[in-house]
């Protein structure tokens, strides 16, 4: 157990059993924390052994109060269908509500949509946010809604943003459907230029700077807008660091832009892709001038030990080493 947390400190991880609530859900029972997954089924996967299993639906204000009921902190995992966000802010709604009526503090990650194209290269606390698509209108919405209520004195939040996900148990990163997605053909594909730097995130760092802000929670304002710098690196150093881990050279790919373009208007899924692929064109990095002063050193693993670990968490570096034994 580790310092700050008590038998009596209670969290309740919203999405438990998606890629990031799975991976807060058990950096948090690792830290000693009561740890109560809230899923709409009431399943859990295996690594969540010891995690109580709740069932409660976001999109019911009433479901959502019961199943958070007599928790200190509510970790926001919820993210719906990437094609549709519609729900995004009824379950947003019903979020703040369920932490007002349990008195929570409310953690939420936070994204670089919101900054719209031309991204700026540097992301800081202060950045303004202009969003210029849907997905970043949205957020932006959200995260105006979490601040009026901090300020109403309703609900405290505090948001750390990051970068795109790598890393910890699950699938649906641009990291495994595409940069790895050919790998064991020996090909890395990048998404977009290879000389521009992308900002990354290993979820393992991001779920315990999530741990970190809980520890300090009597610290915190009631609106807290932070960052964590993770890895913003080239697609360059990405296939280098995964060459590494592979032990062996990968053929470079691109990602068949034009494909998803021309079939967008017919596939829901693509079509939201292609909305948000300037992320991909326009260089970005996370900066945090407040993280440190808060929490301490800020989790960061290497990008070698972080890759490593993300290849094996998908099975692949076994297979890798399977074939050149």
């Amino acid at each position: 157990m580790q310092t700050g947390v008590t038998d009596m400190t209670k969290i309740a991880v919203l999405g438990a059993r998606g890629r990031l609530g799975r991976a807060v859900a058990k950096a948090f029972l690792d830290a000693g924390y009561d740890v109560r997954a809230v899923t709409r089924d009431g399943k859990l996967p295996a690594e969540l052994s010891g995690v109580e299993a709740v069932i409660g639906d976001a999109l019911d204000e009433a479901s959502l109060i019961r199943a958070t009921q007599g928790v200190d902190i509510v970790f926001n995992g919820l993210s719906p269908v990437y094609s549709d966000w519609s729900t995004c802010l009824p379950m947003a709604e019903n979020v703040m509500a369920a932490c007002h009526a349990n008195h929570a503090l409310h953690l939420f990650p936070g994204t670089v949509y919101n900054y719209g194209s031309p991204i700026p290269a540097v992301i800081a606390e202060d950045t303004p946010q202009r969003p210029t698509t849907e997905k970043g209108r949205i957020r932006v919405a959200m995260e105006d809604l979490f601040r009026r209520e901090a300020e109403a004195g309703r609900v405290r939040t505090t948001l750390l943003r990051a970068g795109d996900f790598f890393g910890g148990k699950g699938t649906g990163s641009w990291f495994d459907l595409v940069v790895t997605s050919k790998l064991e053909k020996g090909v890395y594909t990048a998404p977009g230029p290879v000389d521009l730097a992308h900002e990354w995130t290993y979820l393992p760092d991001l779920a315990a700077a999530f741990v970190a802000l809980a520890q300090r929670r009597e610290a915190l304002g009631a609106y807290e807008k932070l960052n964590l710098p993770g890895h913003a690196v080239t697609d360059l150093q990405m296939k280098a660091a995964l060459e590494k881990a592979m032990g062996r050279t990968l053929k470079l790919a691109s990602m068949p832009w034009w494909v998803l373009r021309a079939a967008s208007p017919f596939v829901p899924m693509w079509k939201a892709i292609v909305s948000m692929s300037y992320l991909r064109f326009e260089e970005h990095r996370l900066v945090s001038s407040r993280l440190e002063r808060i929490i301490g050193t800020i989790p960061h693993t290497p990008l070698n030990a972080a890759v490593e670990q993300a290849l094996a968490d998908l099975h692949l570096l076994s297979a890798a080493a399977a074939r050149a034994a």
